[in-house]
């Protein structure tokens, strides 16, 4: 068991919430960050009442200041040792019709909040020569998919900070990694029909979805002591469906 501290964004639903839970039975404390204050604080109560510490910090990952005032909060808890940025949003739509809105939101939101809240936990990591950051990719940011250039574009930057933030953190045995997950059975999923969903389960050797478990064990895997050895990898969690 480890007691370190893990900062995890978008931590109120889906993925975020059982990463949380993954790393809160670890032994970590979690601080969960997100918008909703009140659905963080329902995570932090079922972490809490297995024995496991939880902190909640609202955040909005859009928003440069929201990121700062944070992560102010997160230092006066303890030291953050891993990050794992997580918080996503989407504006769909064909390319040709995309608002400039929806891109700047979309890439605001879900990659340069992860650089933002990065550049925050690399001074900690760097002094004390233990870091592990985790950057939650997605299968479409390697595949592509159409009508989702601003989703793809940011999850696919985040394939790319990962690698160059590896080299640049690697000497200071600070490990950072991309999970990118296929199709999970999340809130951000659960608005496909039901043709939709067959014709994608189709192109799933593993015919099922993903459970957010399945990602958050990838992710608790990839902070512990025995990852030590791994950095600037993306490990695909997607039931096969790109390879």
């Amino acid at each position: 068991m480890t007691n370190r501290i893990a900062f995890i964004t978008g931590a109120s639903r889906g993925i975020g919430r059982a990463c949380a839970i993954a790393l809160a039975g670890a032994g970590h404390r979690v601080i969960l960050a997100a918008r909703d204050l009140a659905k963080l604080e329902e995570t932090a109560a079922a972490i809490r009442a297995t024995g496991g510490q939880a902190d909640p910090l609202q955040i909005d990952m859009g928003s440069p200041d929201s990121i700062k005032a944070a992560f102010a909060k997160a230092k006066e808890i303890g030291r953050v040792e891993n990050l794992i940025n997580n918080a996503a949003i989407t504006r769909d739509g064909l390319a040709l019709r995309m608002k400039p809105d929806d891109w700047n939101a979309v890439i605001q939101t879900n990659l340069t909040g992860a650089f933002l809240a990065i550049q925050l936990v690399l001074p900690v990591m760097m002094k004390e020569r233990w870091g592990r950051i985790l950057n939650i990719s997605s299968v479409v940011g390697e595949s592509g998919n159409a009508g989702q250039a601003n989703y793809v574009a940011s999850k696919a930057g985040l394939i790319g900070l990962t690698k160059a933030i590896a080299q640049e953190m690697g000497s200071r045995n600070v490990t950072v990694n991309a999970v990118a997950p296929g199709f999970v059975d999340t809130d951000m999923t659960a608005v496909l029909g039901a043709e939709l969903r067959e014709k994608l389960l189709a192109t799933i050797p593993l015919k099922r979805l993903g459970a957010p478990e399945d990602i958050a064990a990838a992710v608790r895997f990839l902070c512990s002591e025995e990852a030590g050895y791994i950095t600037g990898h993306v490990l695909d969690v997607n039931g096969g469906m790109y390879m």
